[in-house]
């Protein structure tokens, strides 16, 4: 019966979205587009070289290095292995969904365990600062003084999810270290020198390997991406997105937030982008009640992102559903803590800035503005370039194989 009544629910999903896209052919066009642009250039030139040295990092032990030297923190912290602090320190240099994908890889490797595993996804997908600084702060609310309350919530949030999942399963046996070893850098250089040679693919192949599998799942980021953008524009066309929305803004007045944030709360649960546009648009007197939802809908991850998660963990055994609650969880702390820190991290220091120093400018000074909108001029370039030679690797391959 159940396997009967999931047939229909998504029969009918795509049913509904197929007649859609039929109904209103040029505004899901509109939204497509508007979806492209961004993978096309921001998150492609952003994430891929990220991607790509995860990759060589992993085959060439460095990973394993860093795992070795950072065990007493990591299993104390969080009880997962040291190779754990590489996934991350590059979920929160890159962004989503890079701790997935290094969870993975690692998993794939069998340098860590399912449970383990499922420890280190649920808090290694941050935002990236430089979505955080360039594009909220900056683009949106042109305020750059916002972007250190809100990285400061998501960032610190996102670890104190990580300390209370490490009692997620905490009587689970299967550990990849259960000695206890003193911090050695020989024993980290014979580990990371055991894995390359493990490796016994040539440094061209390699390095081919790490582009390709970067720009598959790249591929897939964008995909969906431009799917739930054209869903999110759906969903209002066909009138959904204002009866949930009427939920969600009675859901807000009970913690005493306007309802007119439940439509774009409603598309911030979608995708962050589209609603942090939509909250930073909406005219009020404090700023406060946005960092609130702001706060909840990066630590949330948002639909689409939970979607390229569970896409890249579904080719291992992790599962899912810990990582979703633990973005619940980290939503719900990062509004906490937002509430907490509004005062000390964004009132006190806009006022010793504006006694101190001219505010003019500040937008242009801050390092990640000037990052964001170098990858939005050359990203398209970049993208074509990435995506050329991933066709070209592929070709000589498949011409190899047919000589051989």
């Amino acid at each position: 019966m159940k396997s009967i009544f999931k047939t229909l629910l998504f029969s009918g999903i795509t049913v509904f979205i197929t007649f859609s896209l039929i109904r209103f052919p040029d505004p899901a066009l509109e939204a497509s587009i508007r979806g492209l642009n961004l993978w096309w250039e921001v998150v492609f030139p952003s994430l891929l070289p990220f991607f790509i040295a995860a990759e060589l990092l992993i085959s060439f032990g460095v990973v394993k290095f860093v795992g070795v030297l950072f065990e007493p923190i990591m299993r104390p912290l969080f009880n997962i292995p040291g190779v754990g602090s590489f996934g991350w320190m590059m979920g929160m240099a890159s962004g989503y969904p890079t701790g997935a994908k290094i969870a993975a890889r690692l998993r794939e490797e069998n340098q860590i365990s399912k449970v383990e595993a499922e420890r280190l996804v649920s808090f290694t997908n941050n935002s990236s600062p430089l979505f955080i600084f360039g594009a909220l702060s900056v683009g949106f609310f042109h305020d750059p003084k916002l972007g250190i309350l809100l990285a400061t919530c998501h960032y610190f949030g996102n670890a104190i999810v990580g300390f209370i999942m490490r009692f997620y399963k905490r009587n689970d046996k299967h550990h990849t270290s259960d000695k206890k070893q003193a911090v050695s850098l020989k024993r980290a250089f014979r580990e990371m020198h055991r894995t390359r040679v493990r490796d016994k693919r040539p440094f061209g192949e390699i390095l081919g390997d790490a582009v390709l599998n970067s720009i598959k799942t790249l591929v897939m980021v964008g995909g969906f991406i431009v799917l739930f953008s054209v869903l999110i524009k759906i969903l209002f066309l066909v009138g959904v997105s204002s009866v949930i929305a009427s939920i969600l803004g009675s859901l807000l007045s009970i913690v005493a937030l306007p309802t007119d944030y439940g439509l774009p709360l409603l598309s911030g649960l979608f995708e962050i982008t589209i609603g942090a546009d939509m909250i930073s648009k909406i005219t009020t007197d404090s700023i406060f009640q946005q960092a609130i939802l702001i706060s909840f809908i990066l630590g949330f991850n948002g639909f689409s992102i939970q979607a390229q998660v569970a896409s890249i963990l579904a080719k291992t055994d992790i599962s899912f559903s810990p990582y979703f609650f633990a973005r619940i969880l980290h939503g719900t702390i990062a509004s906490l803590l937002a509430i907490i820190l509004y005062k000390p991290l964004y009132l006190d220091r806009q006022v010793v800035e504006m006694k101190d120093m001219p505010v003019s400018g500040a937008a242009s000074d801050n390092v990640w503005v000037t990052v964001y909108n170098t990858i939005q001029n050359t990203g398209p370039l970049i993208t074509l370039v990435f995506l050329g030679i991933a066709v070209l690797i592929i070709f000589k391959r498949s011409a190899k194989k047919d000589v051989a």
